[in-house]
């Protein structure tokens, strides 16, 4: 199975272009569509919420496997822009940049916008992704897209039979209760293999539950590999206690502070000592302020765009993390608001 969010320029038919690559599902601050052809299943994800949120953006690119960067004929907008750099603070692995509206321009026109993107992008994790065009009136290229996304979901599932291994952590991004079943969940799972009637806990809440039962594209399955888009019936626990961004694990690190290590984007306008952030990790968030920073051993009141530091954060909730978790700092007075990156 392979999952790919669609972003970009807010004039690049993006939208257009999500519904016609499959048949519409969830819908929420971000769409779903499905599609499916033989054994081959894709999920494409629109963060629709987005620009008036950034929380859409960040959900839907961390429940996907690929990036799609639609960029019409007229170029980059302020939003594109802010895309990449929330790309570059996700340190996303795999993406296309798409050339959409490919129909309304001319090929040497395309290859002056190509040429300039990737000058544009150099140095930043796009920097070697393909670049493809498409029409979002014709759709001429569609195939093709589809194609080439599947080969690079062969790609991604090698790199999931890696992680099946590890300790199994479930995100979620939906909770319902269903007549009859009780409490059900949406979610990925991240990492792992996980089985009916295994035992897990809903982080931060710290609820103990069992999964009743699984289901992959509305089939019931015994397990889920990493990698898995999954609907779970859970015993033990209500709807009401799991929201979005909660992770079902066996072990995860529960704290309303954090102590982290961070990189500042070039394009941060950087904060003062006091500042109030937004720091994301998974589909939680959590607005924080800034009560120390420290450069090279040395507290300090500024820190600056494209610099390194160690921040100590305070906040009013309790969040959830484990230590290969990345947190995206953002500030969402700003007009380009994502900040920079930060680990434990």
């Amino acid at each position: 199975m392979t999952k790919i969010t669609i972003i970009g320029s807010q004039q690049s038919g993006k939208t257009t272009l999500a519904a016609k690559m499959g048949k519409k599902g969830n819908v929420s601050d971000f769409t779903m569509y499905d599609f499916a052809k033989g054994d081959k299943i894709m999920t494409i994800i629109d963060p629709t919420g987005y620009p008036d949120s950034v929380k859409p953006l960040i959900a839907s690119l961390t429940l996907s496997d690929i990036a799609i960067l639609c960029v019409p004929p007229t170029g980059l907008d302020a939003y594109a822009g802010e895309c990449i750099v929330c790309l570059e603070c996700m340190s996303y692995k795999h993406g296309l940049v798409l050339l959409t509206k490919s129909d309304t321009t001319y090929p040497q026109a395309t290859d002056e916008l190509k040429a300039k993107l990737q000058k544009i992008t150099k140095g930043t994790v796009l920097e070697n992704w393909e670049y493809m065009a498409v029409s979002t009136k014709t759709f001429e290229g569609m195939e093709e897209l589809k194609e080439k996304i599947f080969n690079m979901g062969e790609t991604i599932d090698e790199e999931d039979r890696k992680k099946a291994t590890l300790p199994a952590r479930v995100i979620i991004d939906q909770s319902f209760n269903v007549t009859g079943i009780g409490c059900v969940v949406l979610g990925v799972v991240i990492q792992g293999t996980i089985n009916a009637k295994d035992k897990m806990t809903a982080y931060p809440t710290r609820k103990p539950l069992e999964i009743r039962s699984i289901q992959m594209h509305d089939v019931d399955v015994r397990n889920a590999p990493s990698g898995a888009r999954v609907g779970l019936a859970l015993k033990g626990i209500q709807s009401k206690d799991i929201d979005r961004g909660h992770v079902l694990s066996l072990e995860e690190m529960v704290s309303e502070n954090l102590k982290i290590k961070c990189r500042l984007s070039p394009f941060s306008k950087g904060f003062n000592t006091g500042s109030m952030l937004h720091i994301f990790v998974g589909l939680q968030s959590s607005p924080m302020r800034v009560s120390s920073i420290e450069k090279n051993g040395n507290m300090v009141e500024k820190a600056s765009a494209g610099e390194e530091y160690v921040l100590e954060l305070r906040g009013m909730k309790e969040i959830s993390y484990s230590q290969q978790d990345r947190f995206i700092l953002t500030d969402l007075d700003e007009k380009q608001r994502f900040v920079g990156y930060g680990s434990l």
